[in-house]
């Protein structure tokens, strides 16, 4: 396997100044935090209000008909079929909920047009994997099963997600193919493809960029156990075959442990013959995109997926 080589770069001065107030992703001693002390965490927010006002939208409703709870946000009043995002947040496997990702998913309706299914998926460590993979699954499948349910158009249905939710959109989508499902397109915002976290970005950006390397170990620890590191259902990276996957999206954050294996993805996917779209935010950290109050990249990210989105849904 080749890896793209990423130099240390400079940060843009809206990261380094991030930094100064969130020197890194978790504040916690990850060798001695709790599990009743992970629990405690995942009802804080210190950047809400960085997350970006919520856009209105025509309808919001919770469901857990499937057993998985998802939010549904419909951006316009026409209720007949419409093209779906089905969205899966970050944190890890292990934090991160609809609740706190709604301005997120509130922003890709309003941008888009399309119906956003948002997916409050188990979280480790008391579901480790495949659980998360397995909700994600439930989920889409789902939606092309019963698209009357959501308002959908079976035949525009996309995966979104970013980080943690980038691998399992990435794991959702050969899903979708080997099921005989057409999904129209898959997002990947600095998505975690691979778990073996021995790429030169992750040896250049493995402390003092945010979301750090020993971070990133942790979560992996807490969601996959004693996985197969090779499972594609966990390393998407590692898929035997790519070829007849949805066209794809894929941006990553060059001050980013997980940049590599985001640029690698998106080259083995053109490898395959797949159409990918790719860009990679300069000077700019994990986590960027959902900070819209923080990243001008922010915005420009979400144009820029949105774009791509929209044309995916009309082409």
């Amino acid at each position: 396997m080749v890896w793209v080589t990423v130099p240390l770069m400079a940060l843009n001065p809206q990261a380094a100044a991030y930094l100064k107030l969130f020197p890194a992703d978790m504040s916690a001693d990850l060798a001695t935090i709790t599990d009743d002390e992970i629990r405690q965490l995942r009802t804080m927010d210190a950047m809400a209000a960085q997350r970006g006002a919520p856009a209105p939208m025509a309808a919001v409703r919770d469901d857990e008909e499937t057993g998985v709870p998802v939010r549904i946000y419909r951006p316009a009043g026409d209720a007949g079929p419409s093209p779906v995002a089905v969205y899966y947040h970050g944190g890890g496997w292990v934090y991160g909920s609809v609740e706190r990702n709604d301005p997120l998913a509130r922003d890709l309706a309003a941008r888009t047009g399309a119906v956003v299914v948002s997916v409050d998926y188990r979280l480790a460590p008391e579901h480790r994997f495949p659980a998360a993979a397995d909700d994600a699954w439930t989920v889409l499948a789902d939606v092309f099963e019963r698209p009357e349910r959501y308002g959908a158009d079976p035949s525009r249905v996309a995966v979104v997600g970013d980080s943690a939710g980038g691998n399992l959109a990435a794991v959702v989508a050969w899903q979708a193919r080997d099921a005989g499902y057409r999904l129209a397109h898959q997002l990947l915002v600095y998505p975690v493809v691979d778990v073996a976290m021995d790429t030169p970005s992750y040896r250049a950006y493995a402390s003092g960029f945010g979301l750090g390397a020993d971070e990133m170990a942790w979560f992996v620890k807490k969601y996959a156990g004693g996985a197969d590191p090779s499972d594609p259902r966990l390393a998407p990276l590692r898929l035997a075959d790519m070829s007849g996957l949805a066209p794809a999206t894929v941006i990553t954050a060059e001050c980013d442990p997980l940049c590599d294996e985001g640029a690698a993805y998106a080259d083995a996917l053109r490898g395959a013959g797949v159409p990918v779209g790719y860009r990679c935010y300069e000077g700019s950290l994990h986590g960027f995109y959902g900070l819209p109050g923080f990243f001008d990249q922010a915005g420009e990210a979400r144009d820029y997926a949105a774009a791509r989105l929209r044309e995916a849904f009309t082409g």
